[in-house]
C-alpha cells in the first residue's frame, strides 16, 4: 500500500480524469499564499529601493494606484513583478495547461475579496481593476505557454537510449 501526500510532487505526475478535491484545495491554497509571499517580497524590495514607507496597506490598497505619482508606479512594478514570479511557481504546482487560468482566477478572486474585506467597499479605481485584470492576462499566458512547453517534451517509449527529439 503506497500513501499518497497529493501536494508532493503535484505537477510531475500523470493524472488521469478523476477529480481529486483534496488536491485541488491544496494547490489553491499553496498558490494563494505563494502569491501573497512574493506580492509582499516584491513590494518590500521596491519600498526598500525606492525608499517608501512599508504597510500592509499597499497590498491591498486601490487608491494608491496609477501612473500620476512614484508610489501608484511602484505598486503596479509590484504587481507585474509578482504575475512573472507566480506564472514560475504556477509551473512548478500547477504544471497543467488547462487549469492555469482557473487557478488564476481564483488567486485573483480571493485578492479581490480580500480588498473588499480590508478597506471595507468594493474596488471601483479604474487602475486598480485594469492593473489586477492585466496581471491575470500575463500570469495566464505565461504560466500557460512554460506548462504547454513541459507537456509537450517527447514520451521515451522504448527501453533503449533516451532520445530526445
Amino acid at each position: 500500500m503506497k500513501l499518497r501526500i497529493p501536494w508532493v510532487n503535484m505537477a510531475g505526475q500523470f493524472r488521469s480524469s478523476q477529480w481529486d478535491p483534496v488536491l485541488i484545495i491544496s494547490q489553491i491554497i499553496a498558490m494563494t499564499s505563494f502569491w501573497y509571499l512574493s506580492f509582499g517580497l516584491w513590494i518590500f524590495v521596491l519600498d526598500v529601493i525606492a525608499k517608501f514607507d512599508l504597510s500592509i496597506e499597499q497590498m491591498f490598497t486601490q487608491s494608491d494606484m496609477g501612473l500620476y505619482e512614484d508610489s501608484g508606479r511602484t505598486n503596479i512594478i509590484c504587481y507585474a513583478l509578482n504575475s512573472l514570479t507566480v506564472s514560475f511557481i504556477m509551473w512548478g504546482v500547477v504544471g497543467r495547461t488547462k487549469q492555469c487560468l482557473d487557478f488564476t482566477a481564483t488567486v485573483h478572486a480571493f485578492h479581490l475579496i480580500g480588498c473588499w474585506i480590508y478597506f471595507g467597499y468594493f474596488p471601483v479605481t479604474f487602475w486598480w481593476w485594469v492593473t489586477n485584470i492585466g496581471c491575470v492576462i500575463l500570469t495566464t499566458v505565461l504560466s500557460e505557454y512554460l506548462c504547454m512547453r513541459s507537456e509537450m517534451k517527447a514520451i521515451p517509449v522504448g527501453m533503449g537510449p533516451k532520445v530526445d527529439l
